[in-house]
This record gives C-alpha cells, structure tokens and sequence, in this order.
C-alpha cells in the first residue's frame, strides 16, 4: 500500500486531486466553452447580417 502524501499544513493530496475531479469544470474549462459559444454566435450572426 502506498503511503499518503501530505502538504506541509498537512492536506492530503489525492483527496484534494479526487475532491476537485468531482467538482464539475473549472474556472479556465467555462472559461473556455463561454468563449467558444461566443464565437459561434458572432460567426452565426455576421452570416445572418450578410443575407
């Protein structure tokens, strides 16, 4: 078995990692997709305007 990993103010490591997967996206993920569907409209909306 291995042996846990703490910090120096004693956090454990891989529950930290295990907790924040669980969590859902992160800041910089909805950052990202945000973005992203702001760039679809703007393309879909410039396509509108030139019809």
């Amino acid at each position: 078995m291995e042996k846990k990993k703490y910090t120096v103010a004693g956090t454990d490591i891989e529950e930290v990692k295990r907790l924040n997967a669980e969590s859902g996206p992160s800041y910089n993920e909805i950052n990202e997709m945000l973005t992203q569907r702001i760039e679809e409209r703007k393309k879909q909306s410039s396509s509108n305007q030139t019809k």
